[in-house]
């Protein structure tokens, strides 16, 4: 599949100033290697810095429980430093890089953050699960309904002031997967009987402030968000389709207001399913409320269906996760037509022997006739 024949997602495009060279995103992927990124993670992003933009792995904007105890966080001097050698390096080789920020709420374990109890919009504990790390891979904690909502999007405020100083071009709101975000969207998450709670206009608002308080940082045009409405993941998906519609219609028309970069929407996919709670339905009915924002795809996409979701009009871009893994240089995999590399070393995803972490995660090599 040649550059030609895709020259949908081979076309440069533009997020506020930033002048990006492809319509190929590297999605976030959580790889569990430096609570403080180092060397590893320099060389790992600067390896795919050929990606139209890079969204960085989930950036924790507080130490918490965590399934993965070395997946990274942005809330000390030391992460903004680290991080900040990874920004220069993905700006060395041309690249554009935003920081995925990043709670777990509910979806994480005591035993992972010293006994703490995850915070939540309810206490009401995710049910199914496994923390496969801890022994006997315990279920999820039973988490504390957060009292004041305002308190945690000022750490969302100051992870993106962190983000910002080390070098990050933009950020996006993970509120998806089942995360503290997308918690509060759902009923059956968040039971709250304040402006935080009950409506949908109630239920967006933890989300819509957050964005309002990115703004305040970034320029609007650097701002973007994840989405799942179809759920599945983390024991997430409300039994009322209608309702998730609805909500999701006015979250996205809300958003657009906001003038942000973009709304990057992952579609229902049945290996993250694993409870059978997800509603598989089609997001593309989302796209005419998006009259300004972009929109972006993520889910299980090939190089061909991208590059006809662009020329439809269904999408801007297009984020690819798995398939970057194993080839770094996915791009020029892509637009030369060259087969990618198969399979992922699956064992090393989130694990590695030894202190060797670059096995499984920067040690994937480049075509041979790249």
């Amino acid at each position: 599949m040649s550059s030609k024949l895709l020259q949908h997602l081979s076309k440069p495009w533009k997020l506020g100033d930033l002048e990006l060279k492809n319509r190929v995103v590297f999605a976030s992927l959580t790889r569990n290697r430096n609570l403080v990124p180092g060397q590893v993670n320099v060389d790992y992003y600067a390896q795919r810095a050929t990606a139209g933009l890079i969204l960085s792995e989930g950036v924790l904007i507080e130490p918490q429980g965590t399934e993965w105890p070395e997946a990274p966080g942005i809330w000390s001097d030391k992460q903004i430093s680290g991080w900040k050698k990874v920004t220069d390096a993905v700006h060395e080789k041309g690249g554009a890089i935003f920081a995925q920020l990043w709670h777990l709420g509910r979806a994480a374990n005591t035993l992972h953050n010293a006994g703490v109890p995850p915070p939540a919009p309810s206490a009401i504990r995710a049910k199914a699960g496994k923390f496969r790390l801890l022994v006997g891979t315990p279920e999820y904690s039973e988490p504390e309904a957060i009292e004041d909502p305002k308190e945690y999007i000022q750490k969302f405020k100051q992870a993106a002031i962190n983000a910002k100083e080390a070098g990050f071009d933009g950020v996006e709101l993970h509120s998806a997967n089942g995360y503290l975000a997308h918690q509060f969207l759902e009923c059956q998450s968040n039971q709250r009987t304040d402006q935080y709670g009950g409506s949908i206009e109630n239920r967006c608002r933890f989300v819509l402030e957050i964005i309002d308080a990115f703004n305040e940082v970034f320029p609007s045009q650097k701002v973007g968000i994840k989405l799942s409405p179809c759920g599945g993941f983390n024991d997430m998906g409300d039994k009322d389709v209608e309702d998730t519609k609805q909500l999701c219609k006015y979250l996205v028309t809300e958003l657009d207001k906001r003038d942000i970069g973009y709304i990057q929407l992952f579609r229902h996919l049945a290996q993250f399913d694993t409870a059978s709670r997800g509603n598989p339905f089609d997001l593309e009915f989302l796209v005419p409320y998006a009259k300004q924002t972009q929109i972006m795809f993520n889910g299980g996409f090939t190089a061909k269906e991208a590059d006809d979701f662009i020329a439809e009009g269904k999408a801007s871009s297009i984020s690819f996760g798995r398939p970057f893994i194993a080839n770094p240089d996915l791009v020029y995999r892509f637009f030369n037509d060259l087969d990618l590399a198969d399979p992922i070393n699956f064992p090393s995803l989130y694990l590695y022997e030894g202190t060797n972490k670059h096995l499984g995660y920067s040690d994937y090599p480049n075509h041979p006739n790249h």
